[in-house]
């Protein structure tokens, strides 16, 4: 199915600030008990794109005039994050939960089938959505990521250290809640500077300024706790039960030349055995390299889900 969209909300790789209408009121789609921010641009084949923490759809939209040529391209905000609707309970927050809030979300545009893109939970995301509803996708990328059950189950020390907020997340409320919320920037801005090389100069000031306002969003902290609460005590065990499964549609891994995930992990080795169709490669910069090297992502996501129409 193809339709055609104008772009609300639109920035040129190379155009540092974003445009001054960045706060623009994003399109909302009431489903599956949940209020789903989103933005859709373009023509073509439906390609959905899904940040990760602690960002939000912003992430998106230096790339998509790369893509939007080519495709429909939708972005949209978890739920627990940006402007979606923000759950209160750990079980709402699993990896299944979101992905089908995004399956309602294409059902709600017109899409049977389509392309996926995910960087960081994002990423989670697809890769259950892929595994729940196999025959809805086209083919999916899944960015700066091993897979979740191997990520728990073969956790050293090394990769403890440079993964330590998974673990601080998930202890029980309102622990990490309270100490977040004593400074939140400081932890937030941290987060985007710990899991890999980067400085935040590397993230458009534009950028930056929706990623900070997100945060600040009510309830925000409470969600992204209980994100990571329901990876250990949800998610794994949904991917534990599925070990024996492996992707059936073409797939693309991308992770950051010089983060943590490349430096402590072979990457593309780790997706091996759960990947049918699987190609894979490393983009310039570390865990948030779409921020750090937009052209070479948007190419890497052209260029893959062009080769791969379904």
């Amino acid at each position: 199915m193809s339709q055609t969209h104008d772009t609300p909300l639109r920035a040129d790789i190379n155009d540092t600030p974003l445009r001054a209408d960045i706060n623009d009121t994003p399109l909302r789609a009431d489903i599956n008990g949940q209020s789903i921010a989103y933005e859709i641009a373009g023509s073509g084949p439906p390609l959905l794109l899904l940040h990760g923490y602690p960002q939000c759809r912003a992430l998106w939209r230096p790339l998509i005039p790369a893509l939007s040529d080519a495709f429909t391209v939708i972005a949209a905000d978890l739920r627990g994050y940006g402007d979606s609707s923000m759950p209160e309970t750990m079980e709402a927050m699993s990896f299944r939960n979101m992905g089908a809030d995004m399956l309602a979300l294409m059902d709600h545009l017109g899409f049977d089938r389509f392309h996926l893109a995910g960087h960081d939970r994002g990423a989670r995301v697809s890769h259950r959505l892929a595994l729940d509803a196999p025959e809805r996708l086209l083919a999916v990328t899944l960015m700066d990521i091993v897979p979740t059950h191997h990520l728990l189950a073969h956790c050293t020390q090394e990769v403890a250290r440079a993964y330590y907020h998974w673990f601080f997340l998930a202890q029980p409320a309102p622990f990490p809640e309270t100490l977040i919320g004593h400074d939140p920037q400081t932890y937030f801005e941290r987060c985007l500077l710990g899991f890999g090389k980067a400085a935040l100069t590397d993230f458009a000031p534009g950028l930056l300024a929706e990623y900070r306002r997100a945060w600040a969003q009510p309830g925000a902290i409470r969600a992204g706790c209980n994100d990571y609460r329901a990876a250990i005590d949800v998610d794994f065990h949904h991917d534990a039960a599925d070990l024996h499964r492996r992707v059936a549609c073409p797939a693309q891994v991308l992770y950051g030349a010089e983060g943590a995930m490349a430096r402590l992990m072979d990457v593309p080795a780790t997706w091996a055995e759960r990947l049918e169709h699987m190609q894979a490669r490393a983009i310039p910069g570390g865990h948030f390299f779409p921020d750090q090297s937009p052209k070479e992502t948007a190419q890497a996501l052209r260029s893959f889900h062009l080769a791969h129409p379904g």
